[in-house]
């Protein structure tokens, strides 16, 4: 019978909502802008769906968990009516990067299979410090930005890893934990390392890829063109509020306005004059509701293919729906869309995420003038 570990990063994610851009080190700002923890509801909506599938199976494979006490695992698993599990830690009242590394130790020394956690990569590094590639981790979609290939698609998916996994179904394959140094990240350099690698359950359509690292300075041309073609259109709409999110190929688009665009924020633009930067959820919301036309402006991220769920959690279920799924733009030039094959949705709103996935393929702009339909993961 398989050992299976599982955690909960409490405050995993919150910094996203409110601008913080992750929550290392920032748990007392996150709350103090008002925010409040999601990973908890991640993992619940992992567990939903994993008794749902365990549920419809004739032979059901046995395993128990090792967990923490409370809210970080203990809660979570009772709440969704497992009683297969033992207390292995039992964290700090105030839990801590310390006490992710004391609970996987703890699962290790207890003879885990797997370690399943819940959290971005900052817990996936804290994990496979402990675990480095001798024990297989599982990660919970949760952070603010999730680039390593540990983590399932989404919390659903997730679940239909663990499924598999525990009937033998799954290689283990090493992949890598890179994580993003935050403190430059707030500051709008994107400087994202190599951590180590890990072992993971693996299977293609449910497993997160690596994010691809591209040369912003490739493809310079291609990516201006795209530009042209997005300020053309804000030219003849001048009564239009566009929301330009975060990364290298939105960028170009406030250099070709001329404004001092946020690298890894959220900004908005009317009448091609910056009108609010690096904006948070409340903020987009206020400016919504004073404006009677907004377009969103996204770029995937390389290889994963997601557009929102990843980086942008400003962009929260409440402002997208407002905005509306046919006044969302995607920009990408071919040389990432060649590396990425789907382009994919996580904005923690199953039906929401479905609403966006309704189409089978998604008109991309790749140049001016220029589109190209890539496939929509469902």
């Amino acid at each position: 019978m398989k050992k299976i570990g599982f955690l909960i990063n409490p405050i995993a994610g919150m910094g996203g909502r409110v601008g913080l851009k992750g929550t290392d080190g920032m748990a007392k700002q996150a709350r103090a802008l008002g925010a409040g923890p999601v990973s908890a509801e991640r993992a619940a909506e992992m567990l939903r769906e994993l008794r749902l599938v365990l549920g419809k199976l004739d032979n059901v494979p046995e395993f128990r968990w090792l967990t923490c006490s409370g809210h970080m695992g203990e809660d979570a698993l009772t709440d969704a009516g497992f009683t297969n599990f033992d207390i292995a830690f039992t964290p700090s009242e105030t839990s801590s990067h310390r006490d992710t590394t004391d609970a996987s130790k703890a699962f290790v020394s207890s003879g885990a299979d797997l370690i399943v956690f819940c959290g971005g990569d900052g817990t996936a590094r804290d994990v496979c410090h402990v675990t480095g590639t001798a024990t297989p981790i599982l990660g919970i979609p949760s952070g603010v930005k999730m680039y390593s290939g540990v983590f399932g698609v989404t919390p659903a998916r997730t679940a239909a890893l663990l499924v598999a996994y525990v009937r033998n179904e799954l290689d283990i394959i090493e992949t890598e934990i890179l994580d993003l140094d935050e403190d430059r990240y707030r500051q709008g350099e994107w400087v994202v390392r190599l951590y180590q690698a890990a072992a993971t359950p693996f299977e293609p359509t449910l497993t997160q890829a690596t994010k691809a690292m591209f040369d912003e300075h490739a493809d310079a041309e291609v990516k201006h063109d795209i530009a042209d073609h997005l300020c053309e259109e804000m030219k003849r709409n001048p009564q239009r509020l566009y929301i330009l999110g975060p990364g290298g190929t939105v960028h170009f688009v406030g250099q070709r306005l001329n404004i001092e665009k946020t690298l890894l924020g959220i900004d908005a633009v009317l009448a091609g004059n910056l009108v609010a930067s690096d904006v948070n959820e409340q903020q987009l919301l206020d400016l919504i509701d004073t404006h009677d036309e907004v377009c969103l402006v996204l770029s995937p991220i390389g290889a994963q293919g997601f557009v929102l769920g990843r980086g942008n959690l400003q962009l929260s279920p409440n402002v997208v729906s407002r905005i509306g799924r046919e006044n969302i733009r995607i920009i990408a030039a071919p040389a990432k869309l060649a590396r990425t094959p789907v382009l994919r949705f996580d904005t923690g709103d199953a039906s929401l995420d479905a609403l966006l996935a309704g189409v089978d393929y998604w008109p991309v702009i790749t140049g001016y003038h220029k589109h190209r339909m890539v496939k929509v993961s469902r």
